[in-house]
């Protein structure tokens, strides 16, 4: 044991610096964690969706198929409903995402007086049937695409991906 002794400010000052500093971290620890915890979840992108649309029943037709998937934001649970257009070209499965690359609007097939068409009513908005957009139409890019697989002759459908139709 050494023979310097601490004198009483010292051991104040030292004992406040620890406390001082167990209190800090105690309020940070909750804060760094709240921070980083999203980086330390699992992400479940690119699982299949089931849908209720049979393979066997589809055409060359779009038709319109909805889906819904839990959502999980922080600690909210929640149903998201989504929709897609989906027909055979051939023997391959086209699911095309029905948000318009001009301002997020919903497109329709076949909308109003545009037959064999994509019609988004915001702004007039034209695609043609594999998502390209139609030149001196408002949307400035092709309709996305779902990633499509089959399980017992029903539909599954991904996560959205650029189009490669068009």
């Amino acid at each position: 044991m050494s023979n310097k002794k601490v004198s009483r400010r010292q051991f104040l000052n030292y004992t406040l610096t620890g406390v001082g500093g167990f209190m800090a971290a105690s309020i940070l620890m909750p804060m760094i964690r709240f921070a980083i915890d999203p980086a330390l979840q699992a992400k479940a992108e690119g699982d299949f969706i089931l849908t209720s649309q049979k393979i066997d029943e589809l055409t060359d037709v779009p038709v319109r198929v909805d889906f819904s998937y839990e959502q999980v934001d922080a600690w909210y649970k929640s149903e998201v409903s989504e929709m897609a257009w989906v027909y055979k070209e051939g023997d391959k499965i086209i699911a095309l995402s029905p948000v318009c690359k001009h301002l997020g609007c919903t497109v329709n097939w076949e909308g109003g007086e545009h037959k064999n068409e994509y019609f988004c009513a915001c702004h007039a908005g034209r695609y043609e049937k594999n998502g390209k957009n139609i030149a001196g139409t408002p949307p400035t890019g092709p309709l996305d695409q779902y990633e499509v697989s089959e399980k017992d002759g029903y539909l599954m459908l991904g996560k959205k991906i650029p189009n490669t139709l068009a």
